[in-house]
C-alpha cells in the first residue's frame, strides 16, 4: 500500500489500516521506487495504488478492495463486495468523492488537496 505522505488524511488512513488485520506492506509515494514498482506516478497522487505481491497495481477504491481481501472475515467478504456489481460503481464514486476532499477531512490540510498538486 503505497500512501501520500504529503497528505495527513491520507497518512492518518494509512496508519489505521492495520487495525483491520490486512497482511500488507506499507510506504509512501514519495519514498517509493515508483518505476520499479510499475506504479504510474501521476494516478498515484490521486489514487492510492497497492501493489500486488505477483506485481500487478491497483489503484483507488480497488486498491482498498484488494487491502480488505488480504484481512480476516468480514473485511475479505467486503473488499469482494466492493468490486462487483453494482457496488463497484458506488464504490469508485465514493473514493473519489474522498479523495476530492480529502483536505476537508480528519487530519486534511491544504497540502492534501489534489489541486494544489
Amino acid at each position: 500500500m503505497l500512501n501520500d505522505a504529503d497528505c495527513g488524511f491520507c497518512t492518518r488512513t494509512a496508519a489505521l489500516v492495520p487495525r483491520l488485520g490486512v497482511d500488507i506492506d506499507r510506504s509512501t509515494v514519495q519514498s517509493a521506487d515508483l518505476a520499479a514498482l510499475g506504479v504510474d506516478e501521476d494516478r498515484a497522487m490521486v489514487e492510492m495504488p497497492y501493489v500486488h505481491p505477483d506485481g500487478r497495481v491497483e489503484y483507488g477504491h480497488r486498491a482498498f478492495a484488494a487491502i480488505l481481501r488480504t484481512g480476516p472475515l468480514p473485511w475479505r467478504l467486503v473488499g469482494r463486495l466492493m468490486t462487483t456489481r453494482p457496488v463497484d460503481a458506488l464504490a469508485r464514486r465514493a473514493y473519489h468523492w474522498v479523495a476530492a476532499n480529502r483536505s476537508r477531512l480528519p487530519g486534511g490540510t491544504v497540502a492534501c488537496s489534489i489541486d494544489a498538486r
